[in-house]
């Protein structure tokens, strides 16, 4: 009788400039799958809430959130991206250029676009570029990521089929084709695009306090394999797990900061332009609670519907964003920039994010 141990993801020694993954996962997004997202999710951005009004945008339904999308293929790339990964390192240009509907088949492809040991031998930086497509081979998350993994390579990983080609999107735009028009809505939450000026500060008021088998359900929701997420045993082990128990998966954490954010930025914004230069600074446990800021880095006007306003995002734990800023604790500075001393702790993720917004009805 033949006796297997299986272990899936890469080692640095496994990952080769060029290399193609096609993920295994292959997975049908239904109109459970997106109630359940968002029932931990306080998201205020109408085009993804109401089919009545992404349907006079011009869209033929309700999209799936983009950051589900994101989170499904950054899941996906798990399996045989970075399941031995010690830690997340960057979101890089992270765009959304078509809608995705509930009902629709979403599978995804990852290309290796470099690999960096680390001076000390033992480990190493995979910079890997991933395709998330419907069944008809539409891209509707395209985005580049960074991950610290360990030296050496994979001995126990199963053979997984040769793929030579990665199915590059002829477009990546940054926003669908068929959005049009700014719907009325009966009531409505603050910002429209001319309300927003550069410099301008939003400390988000209302806080998300992570559910210990919340996080895990969502995490297998979106096909994470990675353990340190939810195998107990895994993450008290050596030093699998900073923490000592299982870590929140950052793409949740990312995702509730954009939430939290959403009613005072992105009430009246009807798509994600996209997102970059993102980073994980420190990890969240369950019991943790997540708190959100926004500043203004840039506004552009983009047609006669609509503007472009570009927000740096910040989350932090367990202490109030405007506590911090009193106390001189620099917020929006990405924490890779600072001396070792002026770091701070509490910020859980931090993130560049443009979003479409409506303008003000005339």
């Amino acid at each position: 009788m033949a006796s297997h141990a299986f272990r899936y993801g890469r080692l640095l020694g496994d990952f080769e400039i060029g290399a193609t993954y096609a993920h295994p996962w292959d997975v049908t997004v239904d109109v459970g799958t997106v109630a359940l997202f968002q029932a931990s999710f306080l998201d205020a951005m109408p085009t993804f809430a109401s089919a009545a009004y992404a349907k006079a945008l011009g869209l033929r339904d309700r999209p799936v959130h983009p950051l589900l999308c994101l989170n499904l293929g950054l899941s996906f790339s798990v399996h045989d991206v970075s399941e031995q990964a010690i830690a997340h390192l960057a979101y890089l240009d992270v765009r959304f250029p078509a809608p995705l509907y509930a009902g629709s088949t979403v599978t995804a492809q990852s290309r290796v676009l470099g690999v960096k040991p680390a001076s000390s031998g033992d480990r190493g930086v995979a910079h890997v570029r991933t395709c998330l497509f419907d069944e008809h081979g539409t891209a509707v998350c395209v985005f580049e990521r960074k991950a610290l993994v360990r030296g050496g390579k994979l001995e126990a990983r199963p053979a997984s089929p040769t793929v030579t080609t990665l199915r590059e999107p002829e477009d990546v735009a940054r926003r669908p084709r068929e959005l049009s028009g700014t719907p009325s809505r009966p009531a409505g939450f603050a910002g429209f695009f001319e309300d927003f000026a550069q410099g301008d500060v939003y400390f988000h008021q209302v806080g998300k306090t992570v559910g210990e088998s919340e996080h895990m359900q969502l995490t297998a929701l979106v096909r994470n394999s990675h353990p340190l997420h939810f195998d107990e045993t895994y993450a008290r082990t050596g030093k699998n797990s900073f923490a000592g128990t299982r870590v929140v998966y950052g793409g949740l954490v990312l995702s509730w900061a954009c939430a939290l954010a959403s009613r005072d930025v992105a009430g009246n914004a009807v798509w994600e332009l996209g997102l970059d230069q993102g980073a994980h600074p420190a990890g969240v446990v369950a019991g943790d609670t997540i708190y959100a800021a926004s500043k203004v880095l840039e506004t552009k006007p983009h047609d006669a519907d609509f503007g472009e306003v570009t927000f740096r995002l910040v989350g932090v734990k367990n202490a109030l964003p405007e506590t911090l800023a009193a106390a001189g604790k620099d917020l929006f500075t990405a924490e890779l920039g600072k001396a070792e001393g002026d770091r701070l702790a509490e910020k859980v993720v931090e993130i560049t994010r443009t979003v479409l917004i409506a303008r003000r009805p005339s």
